[in-house]
């Protein structure tokens, strides 16, 4: 009783389909007698296993293991996959097909087995550390020339027949189940048979983009008027607070001159450069915005500032 329970555990690990859940890559879809299907890069009519990258991401092949037993043998052919080609690298929801031909010389997508049609074929996808992520057994019999077992849909749990009837197509290197009609496509053709709806809602959409780009361009317009005007007011108060500054540097001048009359006494040659300078930058508008203090300040003359030091002079003849 116990051996006969440990024989069926083990029928049931190694039935078809069985695959592990965690990885990228699994088997997809075998071919086992190739005498009018897809022909390889050599023109030969071989069988065929491919594989399926369900991921979105890419997933790299290299360094991985196809391996291969028929019948109820105990010895396993196992292929290498090469490093070094770019082929390997299975993009998201792609496939890698490869040529169960037994001659591995011919590129790294030909194998160094082949399958047997008359008996049944287990093929397992080890990863590069020898852990095996798929595996799946051809019972012998099952497929006729030209047909292939593979998942109903790409990495679907169910496997079926492929090419038995003329709505199940053998299909290497693609998708395992191919549409015939668009589900959206032939909906909305029942609700909108005449297209005013798709018009309508083009219409809609191109008029609604126009109305935002109206709005955007109009207020950005006017944030950009207004940052103008403010910055021209403010050079305006600045342009008007240095003309008060000048013209109290002057009046200031003036008061100081009439004070200066008034006791009778003339006015020093300093106060005339004041009022001289005053005017200039009252006229010319290159007065800055500071105090009202004009300052001079007397310095005694020097021997470095005399001007006969710096005279060239001359030898005395004699």
């Amino acid at each position: 009783m116990l051996f006969a329970t440990l024989s069926l555990v083990l029928a049931f690990l190694t039935s078809c389909g069985e695959k592990s859940s965690g990885s990228k890559l699994l088997l997809n879809e075998v071919l086992v007698c190739n005498e009018s299907n897809y022909q390889d890069d050599y023109g030969q009519h071989s069988a065929w296993v491919e594989i399926f990258n369900k991921s979105y991401t890419s997933a790299d092949l290299a360094g991985w293991y196809l391996k291969h037993r028929t019948g109820t043998q105990a010895d396993t052919m196992s292929y290498f996959i090469p490093k070094g080609d770019v082929l390997t690298i299975v993009k998201p929801r792609q496939h890698a097909l490869f040529w169960a031909d037994g001659h591995p010389n011919k590129g790294t997508f030909h194998t160094s087995f082949t399958l047997d049609p008359t008996q049944d074929n287990w093929i397992g996808l080890y990863d590069g550390g020898g852990r095996l992520v798929d595996q799946v057994t051809v019972k012998a019999g099952l497929l006729a020339a030209d047909q292939s077992y593979a998942h109903i849909n790409d990495a679907a749990d169910e496997w079926e027949v492929k090419g038995a009837s003329s709505d199940k197509y053998v299909t290497p290197s693609t998708n395992n189940q191919t549409l015939d009609s668009n589900y959206k496509r032939d909906k909305f053709k029942v609700q909108d048979s005449t297209g005013i709806g798709m018009a309508i809602t083009a219409m809609s959409v191109v008029f609604s983009g126009l109305l935002i780009l109206f709005v955007s361009f109009m207020l950005a317009g006017r944030i950009a008027l207004n940052m103008h005007h403010r910055h021209k007011n403010r050079q305006q108060a600045a342009k008007e607070a240095r003309k008060a500054a000048s013209a109290a540097t002057a009046k200031a001048a003036s008061s100081k001159q009439d004070a200066a009359q008034a006791s009778g006494k003339a006015p020093e040659g300093e106060v005339y450069a004041a009022i001289a300078m005053a005017l200039y930058e009252l006229q010319a508008n290159v007065h800055d915005v500071e105090s009202n203090v004009l300052t001079i300040k007397r310095t005694a003359p020097s021997a470095w500032s005399n001007k006969a030091n710096t005279l060239r002079q001359m030898p005395e003849k004699k």
